[in-house]
């Protein structure tokens, strides 16, 4: 049997879900009770505060709960433009990199999620890639990155993953910045 250059092959598998997932398929679920439900965690998810050790010990908890699962995910978090945390686990790719940093791009430019900003503008009966007038090799507004928005400040950074379908990342982030926040309370 001749050995392949890309080394043994792995079997393909469909990617774990990530827990309590609230989101279904856009097809089945009312986009506007989406957009509601991340609207409600937008405004939820605030901080008291978050600083670089804060971003390595929450990027270094997402990594033990999405191994646990065995999600094959990339994980970044940025303050300002620097970014601070990255790590990619096994299944995941570079394209998983490129999808991360477009969505980044959209959380930081509109200051909410990027699945929000997605889901905006579908229930206005648009369509992001081509209505916003931004490059789509620059800019993604799909699930799976969430702003880190510290309490009196605003905004000052991002926290996403990506690897999974949309709204999973999302679910993901979300799940995980909100038991951040219950031990920074």
């Amino acid at each position: 049997m001749a050995r392949s250059v890309l080394g043994p092959k792995r079997e393909r598998r469909p990617a774990p879900r990530c827990g309590r997932s609230r989101y279904v398929h856009p097809m089945t679920d009312d986009i506007a009770a989406q957009l509601a439900r991340v609207e409600a965690e937008e405004a939820e998810v605030v901080l008291p505060r978050f600083d670089v050790t804060d971003a390595w010990t929450l990027g270094s908890r997402m990594r033990e709960a999405a191994a646990a699962a065995g999600l094959p995910i990339v994980i970044g978090i940025t303050l300002g433009e620097a970014r601070v945390f990255h790590t990619a686990l096994p299944g995941s790719s570079a394209d998983n990199d490129g999808w991360l940093d477009r969505k980044t791009r959209v959380a930081r430019r509109y200051g909410r999620s990027s699945f929000g900003v997605g889901l905006s503008f579908r229930a206005a009966g648009g369509d992001f890639d081509t209505d916003a007038r931004l490059d789509t090799t620059a800019y993604a507004a799909h699930g799976g990155v969430f702003p880190i928005t510290i309490a009196g400040v605003g905004v000052v950074g991002t926290v996403g993953v990506s690897g999974l379908p949309q709204a999973d990342d999302h679910a993901f982030v979300v799940e995980q910045l909100r038991a951040w926040q219950a031990d920074a309370s």
